[in-house]
């Protein structure tokens, strides 16, 4: 647990090899409800790309708004967080994915005021499918959660709408890739 209060989340601090990204923003520019605020009291997260391996890092601090066991975070919260940073990583690696199936393996309990450690990864890609890895560590890096996914790219065609939306948003490699999947499907390949 960090020294300050639950209620209050520390100063971010990244480390070196970590560059900053944002998240992508679709529906109306909120974000989710799991880092779409910095002034929550229940979920603060941030994600970098780390340059040594391209994998999505990040900080979550776990408020008191998500309490689960008292002065502990929910499961359901730790779940969120690995959750999105799992899809975050696949849209990050190119890869425009929505979850399928999850599976978390919760190691510790959480303390509320907790500002852990995040990482998550592709595993593999297999046609549409798309397996991805996560975890959570405390501040000294001591495992708290880990999940792994399976995750689906999303068809061009059948959510024509909501990738558009994602192809204006940015110009990072989820934006590309979802661009070159548009094209396609114009051409109806």
């Amino acid at each position: 647990m960090t020294d300050a209060s639950p209620a209050q989340a520390p100063p971010l601090q990244a480390d070196a090899d970590w560059e900053s990204i944002d998240p992508l923003r679709i529906e109306g520019g909120e974000g989710s409800f799991v880092s779409g605020s910095t002034a929550s009291q229940t979920l603060r997260v941030r994600y970098f790309r780390r340059r040594r391996d391209a994998h999505l890092v990040g900080r979550a601090w776990f408020g008191p708004g998500a309490s689960g066991p008292p002065g502990h975070a929910h499961g359901g919260a730790i779940a969120a967080v690995l959750d999105e940073a799992m899809g975050a990583a696949g849209w990050l690696a190119g890869h425009p994915v929505v979850a399928a199936h999850l599976e978390v393996d919760y190691r510790a309990m959480v303390p509320l005021g907790t500002d852990g450690y995040i990482e998550a990864w592709v595993e593999s890609v297999e046609d549409r499918k798309v397996r991805l890895g996560s975890r959570l560590e405390d501040e000294s890096h001591a495992l708290l959660a880990a999940a792994r996914g399976l995750f689906v790219m999303l068809d061009a065609e059948r959510f024509a709408d909501l990738l558009q939306k994602v192809s204006e948003n940015g110009d990072g490699p989820a934006e590309a890739r979802v661009r070159e999947m548009l094209e396609r499907a114009a051409r109806g390949e």
